[in-house]
């Protein structure tokens, strides 16, 4: 079944979204802010996400557009959850790229056929699904672990591969220092910080970014 994220500041709505996912097999996970989610998204892409537009800091549209304008989280699915449920705001969201919008409260088992319903039309059934992320003619294969620059393979050590597998997920978005060598090279890593600079387009006094 699908990975599925949900953003959702409303603890009691979060679960009741989580426990309802879980029991029609999916794997769930939910997060209260969009740091959050986008530092999960960095790590694993879902199929599908699920945001409630009303968000303390980085509302769910937002959160949307940024999705909707990375190629490397663009052909995720989104289902819009949120209290409001006058026509614009409808619109808005499903203009941006939302596959689907369901209004609070909801039912369980509407809210699951929908769910279910969207990742049909969108083809988005299981994990194996969306593991191929690229940036122009680079390609990288996250399940065969091979990387490809047009018709040519790329060989790569496994930090390479994961340094790499890190900055495509994370296209047009800036990646501190600390980020990169925290996720690829774990907490006690004591090797020189320059390591993670070549090759990496830096943003001067911010960290780097991958553009295609």
């Amino acid at each position: 079944m699908a990975l599925i994220y949900c953003v959702e500041d409303d603890l009691g709505i979060r679960e009741l979204v989580l426990c309802a996912l879980g029991t029609a097999g999916h794997e769930a996970k939910g997060f209260e802010n969009a740091d959050q989610f986008f530092a999960a998204v960095g790590e694993r892409r879902p199929q599908m996400a699920i945001l409630d537009i009303m968000l303390p800091d980085t509302d769910g549209i937002t959160i949307l557009k940024k999705l909707k304008g990375n190629r490397a989280t663009d052909d995720i699915a989104v289902v819009m959850l949120t209290a409001k449920t006058s026509e614009p705001d409808k619109v808005a969201g499903l203009e941006l790229g939302a596959d689907d919008y369901i209004a609070k409260p909801f039912g369980v088992l509407e809210f699951l056929a929908r769910v279910k319903a969207v990742l049909r039309r969108t083809g988005k059934k299981g994990e194996g699904d969306g593991n191929v992320l690229s940036c122009g003619e680079l390609t990288l294969d996250v399940d065969k672990r091979e990387v490809w620059y047009g018709s040519q393979e790329i060989s790569l050590t496994y930090k390479e591969f994961e340094l790499l597998r890190y900055l495509l997920s994370n296209q047009g978005f800036v990646l501190s220092r600390d980020q990169i060598t925290e996720r690829i090279w774990g907490f006690d890593f004591e090797g020189e910080s320059r390591t993670v600079d070549m090759h990496i387009k830096t943003v001067r006094g911010v960290g780097y970014k991958l553009e295609g």
